[in-house]
């Protein structure tokens, strides 16, 4: 992973259980000519060698090890040939080695559908809503505060809340269904006022059970609030939602808007978290452009600045600009991290 051999990658239970899932489903490998060259039940016998790396923080909140797993099971699910039993069986072995991993495997707006006990959660899989043509206008901007391992791992600190919390418990009985189905009508209607409220209360109950869990579990810090903040600031002097803030189990600010509003919010983000000179801040360079050279409304500037937020460099370490992409991507072999002779890496940090 990342250029680094994992020890226990053959021994440990999340990864074990996409491999072998997977390898379960397998079928004959044909060729062109349609000539078996593998035979389904030789598959046991052999072993895979997975070279990953990722292109943004890793363990830090930013859903690395879904990305992961969801592009593991689908190049595994293509090697194998894998032939599903009913409709989203990958999906449910994706979760097995990430939770999120199985809205991975598709694009666009996906929703994981908790399943039940009496279906041994078999049907606990992802769905797409919406794929990613259907809002073209919505956009992302990533603030991402620390790119470094958290403390607490995400199955770490759920398994824990699960224990402990009891806002969690109703969170999940009483509150997370009905949201559901409201944040999936927004998103189906483009109504981005809804969708954003809905976004950021979800994620702030999310973060209250976090310190409801004994002993509590501190994701965001003083930067991901002061973000927060902003947001608030923003929205009200525009009269509107115009961006939406979401945090998952680490610091880093996941911001949703429009393109309308795109270049007007990075530059609110640039304007009080700007870089280092770093290189390559802001990932994409024709909007790091755009932001920079953005003049923002000086009552807009009064607004947020009375959040107490002032302009530091270093509080956030890189920007990423993006928009709702497809599912995992088959790449060319000049991208590749195994040799296709050897089967050895090749990827080199």
């Amino acid at each position: 992973l990342n250029g680094v051999e994992e020890e226990d990658a053959a021994t440990s239970k999340r990864f074990r259980a996409c491999v072998d899932g997977v390898r379960a489903l397998a079928t004959d490998k044909v060729n062109e000519n349609g000539e078996i060259i593998v035979k389904k039940q030789e598959w046991a016998d052999m072993k895979v060698h997975i070279s990953s790396y990722n292109t943004f923080p890793t363990a830090a909140g930013l859903a690395s090890s879904a990305a992961g797993y969801a592009a593991l099971v689908a190049a595994l699910a293509q090697l194998f040939g894998a032939k599903e039993e009913y409709p989203g069986q990958l999906s449910t072995i994706a979760r097995q080695g990430s939770g999120s991993a199985c809205r991975s495997l598709y694009g666009g707006f996906v929703a994981w559908r908790m399943g039940s006990p009496e279906n041994e959660w078999k049907n606990s899989m992802a769905e797409q809503v919406a794929d990613e043509f259907h809002w073209p206008e919505i956009r992302a901007v990533i603030l991402v505060v620390s790119d470094a391992k958290k403390d607490t791992s995400s199955t770490a600190g759920m398994s824990t809340s699960v224990a402990t919390s009891l806002l969690l418990k109703h969170r999940a009985s009483e509150i997370v269904p009905a949201r559901m189905t409201a944040i999936e009508k927004a998103f189906l209607e483009k109504d981005f006022c809804s969708f954003g409220q809905l976004t950021m209360a979800d994620s702030n109950q999310f973060h209250a059970t976090c310190l409801d869990t004994y002993p509590p579990i501190f994701y965001m810090n003083d930067i991901s609030r002061s973000v927060i903040r902003i947001v608030h600031a923003y929205n009200a002097w525009s009269g509107q939602v115009r961006a939406a803030y979401t945090f998952d189990a680490g610091p880093n600010a996941v911001l949703y808007t429009l393109d309308k509003y795109a270049v007007e919010v990075g530059a609110l983000m640039l304007h009080y978290y700007p870089s280092t000179a770093v290189a390559n801040y802001v990932n994409n360079p024709d909007y790091a452009k755009e932001i920079a050279s953005h003049t923002l409304d000086p009552s807009l500037l009064e607004a947020t600045d009375k959040t107490g937020r002032t302009p530091l460099a270093g509080d956030v370490k890189m920007m990423y600009y993006t928009k709702s992409g497809p599912g995992p991507q088959r790449l060319d072999e000049s991208q590749a991290n195994l040799d296709p002779k050897t089967g050895l890496n090749t990827y080199k940090p």
